[in-house]
């Protein structure tokens, strides 16, 4: 009895304390609340730094991020799709320019009354083979791989067109008659891995 006593005399002490000195949990969703700085939140692109290669949907765990090629308008979107994103980072971590994407440290801008609005997208150009049409790659994507490689860019003929063209050296290519057989005149054309190896081949 005496057990109990005190017991209530405590929880009555607690609860007077409270209307003074208000209550013990976070304010939130009143005020921010933020998180700890390593907390792994909601995913975010970066337009300027990803160059739209797919890796990142390559390694996702949770199938979460789909990429669209759309060959007609020569254009790839990646989307990310956040009600079924894990935010386990392998996104972040196989980045090949690491800078594309990083999982951010907001957690409050995932709840959606519309499951549909629970995405983010990033759209790049696509660049196609002028003999097959096949997808070689983004704009983006070639323009990273020539800095990397430097002069050594050079040696690939897709590399130093894409290089000529962003510098505004050399004017558009003439279009390529598709009657045409593969050969040596399709060397300085911009091609997928397939074709070029049929004109180094022929040529």
């Amino acid at each position: 009895m005496k057990l109990i006593c005190l017991l209530q005399g405590r929880v009555l002490k607690e609860a007077f304390r409270a209307l003074f000195t208000g209550p013990y949990t976070s304010p939130f969703p009143a005020k921010p609340s933020e998180a700890y700085p390593r907390y792994r939140g909601k995913p975010k692109y970066d337009e300027e730094e990803c160059v739209g290669c797919g890796g990142c949907a390559e390694v996702c765990p949770a199938k979460d991020i789909t990429v669209t090629d759309d060959k007609e308008n020569k254009k790839r979107t990646i989307t990310l799709y956040y009600d079924k994103c894990i935010q386990c980072g392998q996104c972040e971590a196989n980045c090949i320019t690491e800078k594309g994407i990083k999982l951010s440290n907001e957690y409050d801008h995932l709840v959606y009354f519309d499951r549909s609005l629970a995405k983010t997208q990033i759209e790049k150009e696509l660049v196609l083979c002028e003999v097959c049409g096949d997808v070689i790659g983004t704009a983006d994507h070639i323009r990273w791989v020539t800095e990397k490689l430097g002069p050594l860019a050079y040696s690939n003929p897709t590399l130093i067109l894409s290089a000529l063209r962003d510098a505004k050296v050399m004017e558009e290519v003439p279009p390529r008659d598709q009657e045409l057989e593969t050969g040596r005149h399709d060397v300085m054309r911009m091609l997928c891995a397939k074709c070029r190896r049929k004109v180094q081949l022929t040529a």
